[in-house]
């Protein structure tokens, strides 16, 4: 699995410990108000209703029945109550009773230990019967199997014909969703969506540390080289011994990182390391070989020879870099709005008086500031071309967009999804504390794993409830009680900060000589760039690595990247 899919599952499973509260999305308030209004004024599936009349629909449901047979891996996360499982469930038998629509997975197969892809693509290999649709999430190099198959429609004429106006505004956040999925010019695959801006990174900051020291904000990578000193050589803990430092990052997995980020400072620069960028010039260029990586490694050598860095930055991985904030052996940590749910807490375990709090991140000497961007879709839905009713789906898929994304007051989901499951009533009110549930989560049931998500809808939820606002839909109402103050601070910055996004543009299947080449020019690159971050390789040893890099299949590849982009965009 490549690093992009690394941070994409890293962030899905996270997603999962904290889907009550953590997860994002960008436009401000008034996105908000107005995904609000679209969704409260949403007919259920008044666009399928119309498409299908004539398919054996009556009053929103089919009669008889139809049944979609589906595939999807199902994680350890999913939890059933006694008696129920992935074929008989609530959540199974509210889409019979509802919708007439029998959900019938053809086999089942756990997402651990890659059984789910194993067993798939042996059955591709045998040429066995697919089933009506496909929903994943995981290795891209199988959706592109199963898109190379030619054994799946082209789902965006059917999107365009049938899918509802709560589901196309949602799909339209973001066009770009479409592209992985797309074969000439055909969108194959549906995107599944999710809260946008979910691992788009804040920096966290010990602010017990910081007032302790009288420090102040940083808002500039000086600023902050200020603060780091200070939480190096300044005994902030006040334990006597020189065992702190200023920022936890581990880049054994990569410095571009969904938790224990670096990639910011590169984006001081004007780039983003390891993924395609958007060059001045309308084109895609590798932003690890710009002469603003230059200027980041430059920085990065220079603060791990003061000492601001963990010398393990190394060997740590994303979650072991995190270690040490909550340790209280650094000071700041970069990562997603989500993070006071894991693991920032646990810094209260070994210290109940420590502090912490969200600030934006800092720009560089010309101004500029950059993140790394998170996507809107998470996963993938093909449709089958022998699939009797492909119109069912969306009926389907269409009820859960218009009813349960964001639910008007008074709706069947107002509370939840499935009353005894992820909410109950205690003392005559809904409550969705796990405390009462039993943790019992039925959007998990779903063929998409999490029922219908708006991308722009939390986040913009989250920075109205930061500002006082009121919650008034029962989608604000359930993030204000399950939200802390600290975490909704940071999704205000996150959003505010959404113009410094840097989206990964190149999404396409590995090119031809990305196939050759990658490893041998990922592992150059993470050998570089580990040895001039140590200093043991001088700052211009960088240039020679371009060149190499280019002369070793990097340049044929920005033209296969730059033809794909072209194909798929139009150029836009």
């Amino acid at each position: 699995m490549d690093t992009r899919n690394k941070k994409r599952l890293g962030a899905m499973l996270l997603t999962g410990i904290v889907s009550l509260s953590a997860i994002a999305s960008g436009c401000g308030n008034n996105a908000a108000d107005d995904a609000n209004a679209g969704a409260n004024e949403q007919p259920a599936n008044a666009a399928t209703e119309n498409a299908v009349a004539g398919a054996g629909m009556k009053d929103g449901k089919y009669d008889p029945p139809i049944t979609i047979t589906y595939l999807r891996p199902w994680g350890p996360d999913v939890k059933f109550k006694d008696g129920e499982n992935q074929d008989n469930n609530v959540h199974a038998k509210w889409a019979s009773e509802k919708l007439g629509i029998e959900l019938k997975n053809q086999w089942i197969s756990p997402s651990t230990n890659n059984a789910f892809e194993t067993k798939l693509r042996l059955s591709l290999a045998t040429n066995e019967p697919m089933p009506d649709i496909i929903s994943y999430r995981g290795d891209f190099n199988l959706v592109r199997e199963l898109i190379d198959s030619g054994r799946f429609v082209d789902a965006g004429e059917l999107f365009d014909k049938y899918a509802s106006e709560t589901w196309k505004k949602a799909m339209d956040e973001d066009p770009s969703v479409w592209y992985p999925y797309m074969q000439d010019g055909k969108r194959i695959g549906i995107p599944i969506l999710d809260y946008a801006y979910n691992g788009d990174p804040v920096m966290w900051i010990r602010e017990d540390w910081m007032k302790k020291l009288g420090l102040s904000a940083p808002k500039t990578l000086d600023d902050l080289e200020k603060v780091m000193d200070a939480f190096a050589n300044q005994d902030p803990d006040g334990n006597g011994k020189k065992d702190t430092y200023g920022l936890a990052i581990g880049f054994k997995n990569w410095i571009n990182t969904w938790m224990s980020d670096a990639g910011w400072i590169f984006g001081a620069f004007g780039t983003m390391s390891n993924q395609w960028n958007l060059s001045a010039d309308g084109k895609l260029e590798y932003g690890s070989v710009t002469p603003g990586a230059k200027q980041a490694l430059a920085t990065l050598q220079d603060w791990m020879g003061k000492g601001y860095l963990p010398t393990e930055a190394g060997l740590y991985d994303e979650t072991k870099a995190a270690e040490d904030f909550t340790a209280g052996k650094a000071g700041i940590v970069v990562g997603p709005h989500w993070m006071p749910a894991w693991p920032l807490e646990d810094v209260k375990k070994n210290n109940k008086d420590a502090q912490y709090k969200a600030y934006p991140v800092p720009s560089g000497p010309n101004g500029q500031a950059g993140r790394h961007g998170t996507s809107n879709a998470n996963g993938v839905v093909l449709i089958n071309k022998d699939m009797a009713h492909p119109e069912a789906f969306f009926t389907y898929q269409n009820y859960l967009f218009d009813q349960f994304a964001n639910p008007p007051i008074g709706g069947e989901f107002e509370y939840g999804l499935a009353e005894g499951y992820d909410w109950v009533m205690v003392d005559g009110k809904p409550t969705t504390d796990a405390a009462h549930t039993g943790g019992f989560a039925p959007e998990k049931y779903t063929i998409t794993f999490d029922g219908a998500r708006i991308p722009g809808l939390n986040m913009a939820t989250l920075a109205k409830l930061a500002d006082g606002g009121e919650a008034a839909t029962p989608f604000e109402k359930k993030l204000k009680l399950s939200t802390p103050q600290t975490m909704l601070d940071a999704a205000k910055i996150v959003l505010e900060q959404k113009d410094i996004t840097m989206q990964q543009l190149f999404t396409g299947a590995p090119t031809a000589t990305m196939q050759m080449n990658n490893d041998i020019l990922a592992k150059m690159e993470k050998d570089t760039f580990s040895q001039i971050i140590y200093g043991k390789a001088p700052i211009d040893s960088f240039d020679a690595f371009v060149e190499k890099w280019k002369a070793s299949g990097g340049d044929q590849i920005t033209r296969e990247v730059n033809e794909w982009y072209q194909s798929v965009s139009g150029g836009q």
